[in-house]
């Protein structure tokens, strides 16, 4: 019989304190895990759709194979789990500035950990997400300036409530332009939030990128006894343009 809660590790980070819990739920019957910053809580187990949803939606109708994906934020894994569920997807690179939380995957502290460390597919990177997208060499250390097929982001809250803020410029139009250069024509950017859609950031999305669209997400919130709707933002670059020959 499981414990009913345990702390499993506690941190200090330059961010703030992080500490991962797993506590029983009595009346769903299940074990649920989660990460705190703080007082403030990063991500639950009990709550994953959006998390999957960035990954599905992002990689839905793709426009080949073989694709090459960055996911920003390994945080419990299940954008990065979701991703690899995909036949079509040839590699996947996880960014993770807490190197606490590639360490709770890497030793199978995490439900997820031997999922994603047994797929040849996936490596995790530790480095500050937003710096790389700002740099021109990118994401890939052995590969400077490698493009991607998508690129899907779960790190800070919203747009508007960030974890931190140096992340700001990332939300602003240079700091898109910058994260598109990372993408192969016609690539998509995947963005998390946990506020419902916001049309001026979509607007700016649309300003950047050649396409750009909100969906939300609503699940049920057992906690709360009703539905609750986050949001996934979509961003494609413009495809290439093909010379056609007669």
């Amino acid at each position: 019989m499981s414990l009913y809660f345990e702390e499993l590790d506690y941190r200090p980070t330059p961010i703030g304190t992080l500490s991962l819990t797993r506590r029983r739920d009595m009346a769903l019957g299940v074990d649920v895990f989660e990460i705190k910053l703080g007082d403030d809580y990063l991500m639950s187990s009990l709550f994953t759709a959006s998390e999957r949803a960035l990954a599905n939606l992002g990689l839905a109708n793709p426009i080949k194979t073989g694709l090459d994906v960055v996911v920003g934020g390994l945080g419990l894994g299940y954008t990065a789990q979701t991703v690899l569920e995909h036949e079509t997807v040839k590699s996947l690179i996880v960014v993770e500035a807490l190197d606490a939380v590639i360490d709770w995957h890497e030793t199978a502290l995490l439900p997820l950990g031997p999922v994603l460390t047994s797929d040849s597919r996936c490596k995790f990177v530790h480095g500050d997400f937003f710096a790389l997208a700002a740099s021109q060499s990118g994401f890939d250390q052995d590969l400077p300036e490698r493009r991607f097929d998508a690129i899907l982001v779960d790190i800070d809250h919203s747009p508007d409530l960030l974890l931190h803020p140096n992340s700001a410029s990332f939300y602003r139009p240079e700091g898109l332009r910058s994260l598109a250069a990372h993408l192969h024509p016609g690539g998509v950017f995947g963005l998390w939030s946990n506020d419902r859609p916001d049309d001026a950031f979509t607007r700016r999305l649309a300003d950047v990128f050649d396409d750009a669209r909100a969906e939300s997400v609503v699940f049920y919130n057992p906690l709360q006894n009703q539905d609750f709707t986050q949001t996934v933002y979509l961003a494609r670059t413009a495809p290439s343009r093909m010379t056609v020959s007669g």
